[in-house]
């Protein structure tokens, strides 16, 4: 259930927006363009690093027109001053080495204090894995690639940003498994599931539950790029981009190993992902996503606006809900959460579909605080914090 601190959270006007609440607001501190012999700057993922940088590596393509298949690698920038500024030049991490490119980062830093970096090496449409490499030099040079699935080749999605370690120590990657059909074609609605490690990557296993999505009625709908978050009660929830109109959520009590069926929520999206993580400062939990709740017909289809709520009962309820990004025009998806202690950075696709990316840095008072107010009036817009 959503809690709304001021009636509805969209409303058809794009003034400039205000905010009397909080003495600092969200601002865009990094703006990742397509250009010349980059045709998309994509999904990424953020981890600190022990002189005090926070590193943020995302997917940079280099040919074609910037497609899922098309040529990348995996470039980094840094900020030495909690992401309000940013370094100028990429800095390569991971050239491509796969058949088709290397994309959708994940970072974590493990309980042995080394750096995992977790990404898909996609060598064709019936071999993409994700692969796991390891540094403990933060981030100045990165071990072998070690493949984390191996029992079954195929093509399995591992949204960036998603990799998490539980309390007990147990790795969890939340994937969405896509199988080619009967005769031809893939079945792109998807098979959600975990790989699970107990020994720090060494070795992986699928998870006891491997599920396909149903509506109320029985009939088949798009379950697919699941997340995962670790509640307080010890149990993990994992929230999964689905084609029944919201988000489907399903719960694990013995640390992602068996599954509830996914149900639908009351979390309103497209077909879209989204992105829980657990604040520093306050303990609860911001979900990113794209709310579409009372959102005008016409909008249906698309990734608007960006949207931020706060859940005090570990995603029973959802409160303080705001608009970031509010441009019609936006397609604001695939969001990495870095929770620090007086902001968090969020890094996601933002302008011309997935081809422009974005990070911004959101104070976590203004969080809490109040709606922004708006001025003006305007009919052909999404209001948001930003909307331009």
């Amino acid at each position: 259930m959503f809690f709304r601190s001021y009636g509805l959270v969209l409303a058809l006007t794009c003034g400039s927006a205000l905010f009397s609440g909080a003495q600092e607001f969200p601002a865009r501190t990094l703006e990742l363009p397509p250009g010349t012999g980059n045709p998309r700057n994509s999904e990424g993922a953020f981890i600190s690093l022990k002189d005090g940088r926070i590193l943020f590596v995302y997917s940079h393509y280099t040919a074609g027109k910037g497609g899922d298949h098309d040529p990348a690698c995996l470039a980094g920038r840094y900020s030495s001053d909690s992401g309000r500024t940013w370094t100028a030049k990429d800095r390569v991490v991971v050239a491509n080495e796969g058949g088709l490119n290397v994309m959708s980062v994940s970072l974590l830093r493990l309980q042995s204090n080394e750096i995992a970096l977790f990404y898909l090496l996609k060598n064709s449409t019936q071999d993409c894995r994700p692969v796991m490499r390891l540094s403990s030099d933060e981030g100045a040079t990165w071990g072998a690639p070690a493949t984390c699935i191996t029992d079954e080749v195929g093509y399995y999605v591992l949204n960036n940003d998603r990799a998490i370690q539980l309390k007990s120590g147990r790795l969890v990657l939340p994937v969405c498994q896509h199988s080619v059909k009967g005769g031809a074609g893939m079945d792109w609605q998807g098979t959600v599931m975990c790989y699970l490690s107990d020994n720090s990557g060494k070795t992986w296993r699928r998870s006891a539950s491997a599920q396909k999505g149903y509506d109320a009625a029985g009939k088949r709908i798009a379950t697919q790029e699941p997340g995962v978050v670790e509640l307080k009660d010890g149990r993990v929830m994992m929230f999964i981009r689905a084609s029944g109109g919201c988000q489907y959520l399903a719960f694990s009590s013995d640390g992602g190993d068996t599954w509830s069926a996914p149900m639908a929520s009351d979390i309103r999206s497209p077909v879209s992902p989204a992105s829980i993580k657990r604040l520093l400062p306050t303990g609860d939990l911001l979900l990113v996503w794209n709310d579409h709740a009372g959102l005008p017909a016409s909008l249906r289809d698309r990734r608007v606006p960006l949207s931020l709520a706060i859940s005090k009962d570990d995603g029973k309820t959802w409160q303080h809900v705001k608009v970031l990004e509010g441009n019609p025009q936006g397609w604001y998806c695939y969001s990495a959460i870095y929770p620090m202690e007086d902001a968090v950075l969020l890094g996601y696709c933002a302008m011309s579909n997935l081809a422009h990316s974005r990070i911004t840095r959101v104070p976590v008072p203004w969080l809490y605080g109040n709606r922004p107010d708006s001025q003006g009036e305007s009919t052909n817009c999404l209001h948001g914090y930003f909307n331009d």
